[in-house]
């Protein structure tokens, strides 16, 4: 029964909400995770039948398990979504997680690279190596359109618009936004495809893919990931850096630099204006930071 109810749900949310694989895949482990909580406690119940009180031990559990409270409020949206999906098609009659509520978590701030701390990764890419100038354009394209690490692999050669200085992206629900690129990214590519990508074969399915690995297949995510933290290592950066780094740094630096935040929510494809304000609230922090360490009067004892 859980089975069948967990893929008729992982159907609605591919038809019905347009969502990712990604995004398909992480609700589901949260559903999971609840039959789990069942399975181990010798409770024989359908997803229909669990009740409050069983989503209640199910959380006192979590928390015996040692999961983070962040970890715990995704895995619960998850199953809130689940249970809203099964009220919704008049599966029960009342929702088990209505009054179950999401544990509270401070808003944590993302970290983000300074200018400098990004000119030090680029000029620590290894040129010698065939993928060194792929690498550059990966990073200058991640920082300079703000994008999300599945919209960089994804991107293709037929949505680059380089003589109007717009690419096109296709973000989370395969909806499309033009972004401004800036001529230093536009010129890493170019460079890109001058040196390496015009010389290789592209395999099938990959012809159109702007950034690929050796095999002429398109880069992954985790290759994304790994080129990110090797280039950071070798610059001695010792933040906790992956490709979203630079998006959040793309986004922290335009705000800083007074750009409009409805601009800035356009460019990084928020559906709410709320998860962009956070770069408000980050700005508002440096500034802080900045007046505790360099102003006279901050270290002064009352």
């Amino acid at each position: 029964m859980w089975e069948q109810t967990i893929k008729q749900f992982e159907l609605y949310l591919r038809l019905e909400k347009s969502l990712s694989p990604n995004s398909i895949e992480a609700y589901t482990r949260d559903i999971s995770k609840l039959h789990e909580f069942t399975i181990i406690h010798q409770l024989q119940v359908s997803p229909i039948q669990v009740t409050i009180d069983i989503l209640r031990d199910f959380i006192y559990w979590l928390n015996m398990m040692g999961i983070a409270v962040r970890s715990q409020a995704r895995m619960l949206s998850g199953i809130k979504s689940f249970y809203a999906y099964l009220w919704l098609e008049k599966k029960i009659e009342i929702d088990p997680t209505e009054l179950i509520d999401l544990p509270k978590i401070g808003k944590k701030l993302p970290d983000f690279l300074s200018i400098q701390e990004i000119d030090t990764m680029l000029t620590s890419i290894d040129f010698s190596k065939a993928e060194g100038q792929r690498n550059k354009a990966i990073i200058e394209t991640l920082y300079s359109c703000g994008l999300r690490v599945s919209e960089l692999v994804d991107l293709r050669i037929s949505n680059l618009f380089f003589s109007e200085g717009f690419i096109k992206v296709v973000g989370k629900g395969n909806k499309e936004r033009l972004v401004p690129i800036s001529v230093k990214a536009m010129r890493e590519i170019q460079y890109y495809f001058e040196s390496t990508r015009n010389h290789m074969t592209p395999q099938k399915g990959s012809e159109d893919v702007v950034f690929l690995n050796r095999r002429g297949k398109k880069i992954t995510r985790v290759m994304i990931f790994t080129i990110i933290k090797d280039i950071a290592k070798v610059a001695g950066i010792t933040k906790n850096i992956s490709p979203h780094t630079f998006r959040h740094s793309f986004a922290t630096h335009l705000v800083d630099g007074g750009a409009d935040l409805r601009a800035v929510q356009d460019m990084l494809g928020h559906e709410s204006i709320t998860t962009t304000e956070i770069y408000t609230h980050l700005d508002k922090q440096h500034l802080h930071d900045t007046i505790m360490m360099y102003h006279p009067r901050a270290h002064m004892k009352i």
